[in-house]
């Protein structure tokens, strides 16, 4: 299955619709509140909604991940990915398409 990459390059909030419609609301929600644990911050977060109904999904991942770990060779043998970069902003966009080695 391809996968679709689109980044937003830095600076450019105002091309993201969800962080300009969206943001301000939690900024309204937390406004002169302590954030003391992640039960308050996730409570803000999931109380926050706009007055057309969009509403947050709030999850805490409390695993670490670990670094430093890199594919092992058999892993690299079964997987090759092709990446395609797009024609606009090619840095910033790309299509992955895993492939089973052989």
């Amino acid at each position: 299955m391809p996968i679709r990459v689109a980044h937003h390059p830095r600076q450019s909030s105002k091309y993201n619709p969800i962080e300009r419609r969206f943001f301000p609301h939690l900024s309204r929600a937390r406004t002169g509140l302590l954030f003391d644990t992640f039960r308050t911050v996730t409570e803000l977060m999931r109380g926050t909604s706009t007055s057309a109904g969009l509403t947050t999904t709030v999850n805490v991942i409390r695993r670490l991940d670990e670094t430093g770990r890199s594919a092992t060779g058999e892993m690299e043998g079964y997987m090759r990915s092709t990446i395609n970069f797009d024609d606009v902003l090619p840095k910033w966009n790309y299509t992955i398409t895993p492939q089973l080695g052989q």
